[in-house]
């Protein structure tokens, strides 16, 4: 990767300005502590979803094990920008370095495109269990869902190398500012020092795919789960088919809304403050979500959140007495 700095740049600038929000120091600090909180909070609420599976041989059935394996996923989501952002608020120069900032662009879309193949093989899984109900525990056994939750981490994760690559060795002139607070690819492709059309046409061509394919996907299942459910002769069994998918449906809608109003249209026909916004709603907003709908709309994972309460309360109430 070549660098170039005008004229008016310091020397010592080793790697990209991320501006993140800009604001007076006592707004960065205020900034500071209220994403650390949702930090925290995004990390405990994923990591409770998790121990209640581990711990609720109940849940060891393909659904929440894969709904497992979303948590752990949305942990290293919110991973791959918030700690960064944390120490931008707290820091004068705000440089991230370039290995820095193409590591992050990596992981952060696979993490994303990951959750985009989670996303539409829990979709399935609903799909078999409210479509093949009698069916369901031999199409979806054990084996089955490694192979698919093994599968979603691969595909993310090799997706996006070669644009990745190919990015990395433009040369970059001028201010090397990024009004963002990540490594975002529109507004990394504005600072190079030469437009590349044939660059520009193959990311813009690889990057929506991982969104686009899942997504029809998605919809495609739950066209067929609705056909199925309107053939339900009872009430009470279209809501109880309408509740077994309800938790992901709102997550698909949290996820996918933001993100294609995002990246639905060319990235210049946002303004920087927009795409901050949409951007920290599916990325840190929707992370800290995901674990509050899950656990309000499943019966079953708030008893055995419940119980996790219980036994940590009877822990520490015998570490008390034994002090």
């Amino acid at each position: 990767m070549k660098i170039f700095s005008s004229p008016s740049n310091s020397s010592t600038i080793t790697g990209f300005i991320l501006l993140g929000f800009p604001c007076p120091r006592e707004g960065q600090i205020l900034l500071f502590v209220l994403f650390s909180i949702v930090y925290l909070l995004t990390l405990m609420g994923n990591a409770s979803i998790i121990c209640a599976v581990y711990c609720d041989q109940k849940l060891h059935i393909p659904m929440y094990l894969l709904l497992a394996n979303f948590s752990f996923l949305e942990i290293w989501y919110v991973t791959s920008t918030v700690p960064n952002m944390l120490a931008n608020f707290l820091s004068d120069t705000k440089v991230i370095s370039f290995s820095g900032c193409f590591l992050q662009f990596y992981f952060f879309f696979s993490l994303g495109s990951t959750e985009c193949f989670f996303l539409a093989v829990m979709a399935f899984d609903r799909y078999l269990a409210i479509c093949r109900p009698l069916h369901y525990p031999a199409l979806m056994t054990g084996r089955l869902c490694n192979i698919l939750v093994i599968s979603c981490w691969i595909l993310g994760f090799l997706w996006f190398p070669v644009p990745i690559i190919i990015i990395s060795q433009v040369s970059f002139c001028g201010s090397r500012i990024i009004d963002h607070f990540l490594c975002d690819p529109g507004p990394l492709l504005a600072l190079t020092c030469k437009k590349s059309p044939l660059i520009e046409l193959v990311f813009s061509i690889l990057s929506p795919l991982p969104l686009i394919i899942p997504f029809v996907f998605i919809m495609g299942s739950y066209t067929l789960v609705l056909a199925a459910v309107l053939k339900v002769p009872s009430a009470s069994g279209k809501r109880k088919a309408f509740s077994t998918c309800g938790s992901h449906l709102a997550v698909v809608a949290l996820f996918y809304g933001s993100v294609l109003v995002m990246y639905g249209s060319p990235t210049s026909e946002h303004e920087a403050g927009m795409q901050k916004i949409v951007t920290l709603f599916y990325s840190v907003l929707t992370p800290l979500l995901n674990p509050v709908i899950y656990s309000l709309r499943n019966k079953h994972m708030k008893i055995a959140l419940k119980e996790i309460l219980r036994k940590i309360k009877n822990w520490s109430t015998k570490k008390a007495l034994g002090n």
